[in-house]
């Protein structure tokens, strides 16, 4: 009867041992996150601002109201 309680108990006692250490926690590989960037283009917004701005000062620097002296025709000097 000894021999069947020793069989087991060597069983029982090689079991437990192999559960020692506790538990571990799995590791869990995770892929890193990949952000696509659009690439840069012109912003519109100062586009046509900037063709605004360059209309006023093609139409200011095209003004013929100065008189700055220089006559091209004929004086006429009525003394």
């Amino acid at each position: 009867m000894i021999k069947f309680a020793i069989l087991p108990a060597i069983l029982g006692l090689t079991a437990s041992s192999a559960l020692a250490g506790g538990y571990v926690a799995p590791v869990i590989d995770v892929e890193p996150v990949i952000v696509e960037e659009q690439p840069s283009s012109s912003n519109a917004g100062l586009v046509v601002p900037s063709l605004l701005l360059l209309g006023v000062v093609a139409a200011i620097a095209s003004d013929d109201d100065d008189t700055s002296g220089v006559n091209i025709g004929p004086d006429t000097d009525d003394s």
